[in-house]
């Protein structure tokens, strides 16, 4: 599969979820945030870190024939999104027209993966998570801490 092909399969599966979710009469009145890409990005760190049946069904509904296809593909789309990072790590997109050419428009996004410290990650997910997916691993406790962890993840993410 080449990268034209990944990118519409991509397109088509953010239309498909974004049909659906405004579709629901819940939202008919109300403002809604939908990010394609943290969706994608989400979906396939799961199928990264899944097996079996699992797998596969993100796969099929992310429309990839394998993870290593998927990991290379994301790891292409976010090197490109975060090429022009600035220092307090916010890509900048001065190209948008609707700003002004000295006014960068930056997009902030971030990536992480918390896991429950009693859980034991394979070496190559973590390989993956941090170098395809350009995302903070953190091992936290989720049982005996869960707000302090609430606490430092919403921090991390400001």
């Amino acid at each position: 599969m080449d990268l034209r092909e990944s990118i519409t399969n991509q397109t088509n599966v953010s239309l498909s979820i974004a049909n659906h979710l405004f579709s629901k009469q819940s939202h008919q009145d109300k403002n809604v945030v939908f990010s394609p890409l943290s969706l994608q990005v989400v979906l396939s760190i799961i199928a990264a870190g899944s097996d079996g049946p699992t797998r596969q069904q993100l796969l099929d509904f992310l429309r990839f024939k394998s993870t290593d296809h998927l990991n290379s593909f994301v790891s292409h789309l976010l090197s490109v999104i975060l090429k022009n990072v600035t220092p307090s790590h916010q890509p900048c997109l001065p190209f948008l027209e609707a700003a002004p050419p000295t006014t960068p428009v930056c997009l902030s996004f971030a990536n992480g993966v918390w896991v429950e410290q009693s859980l034991t990650l394979q070496s190559s997910f973590k390989q993956i998570v941090t170098t395809d997916y350009k995302a903070t691993l953190a091992s936290v406790d989720f049982q005996n801490k869960a707000d302090e962890v609430t606490n430092e993840v919403n921090l991390w993410v400001e």
